[in-house]
């Protein structure tokens, strides 16, 4: 088996990390930091804005099963791809909507699709997502991973988490893993 990898930063990683840990074909979904100029930062340095880093989950998929593009499409039906270091209520560099790839495809296939969605409208201002290598990346702090499915019942999880899992649900529901569907 293949296996393919890249980090996806939609905003809050508890939000995108609970979308793919449900998608058919994502073998891993880890929580972490990438591409700022920070060694090895905590969660509060990267809250600080100071470190460059990105709020990211690095994906690692089976490309047989799914593909670069249907990725992006359920990366950018989740999270707002117009708003520059920002979703919704996280504000900071650190939320900014970004594509870090391994392997030169993805970011073709991330810039192919962009400017189709831009082209057809798809969202009333601009995409400001970033598509650059990965670059600098640490996982995060061990109370990050797997968040949502610890704490479903979290104010947060509640609020902001469990929308973005319904949209999954509603509009991807054949590339749900099995049993996603109730969990």
């Amino acid at each position: 088996m293949t296996v393919r990898e890249w980090a996806l930063g939609g905003g809050c990683f508890w939000c995108t990390e609970a979308v793919f840990d449900r998608v058919r074909g994502v073998l891993d979904v880890e929580s972490g930091y990438c591409n700022g100029w920070a060694e090895r930062p905590s969660y509060e340095e990267v809250c600080s804005g100071m470190t460059g880093c990105v709020e990211v989950v690095r994906l690692r998929y089976d490309p047989a099963v799914i593909d670069e593009r249907t990725l992006l499409t359920i990366f950018f039906a989740i999270h707002d791809p117009t708003t520059p270091n920002r979703q919704g209520a996280d504000v900071g560099t650190q939320y900014r909507s970004g594509i870090y790839w391994t392997e030169p495809l993805q970011a073709q296939a991330a810039r192919a699709l962009m400017a189709e969605l831009q082209t057809a409208g798809v969202f009333a201002a601009p995409i400001v997502t970033e598509v650059e290598p990965l670059r600098h990346y640490w996982p995060a702090e061990d109370y990050h991973q797997d968040f949502f499915a610890r704490h479903p019942h979290h104010g947060y999880c509640v609020a902001v988490v469990n929308p973005k899992v319904a949209k999954l649900r509603q509009r991807f529901a054949s590339w749900l893993k099995p049993g996603a569907d109730a969990a």
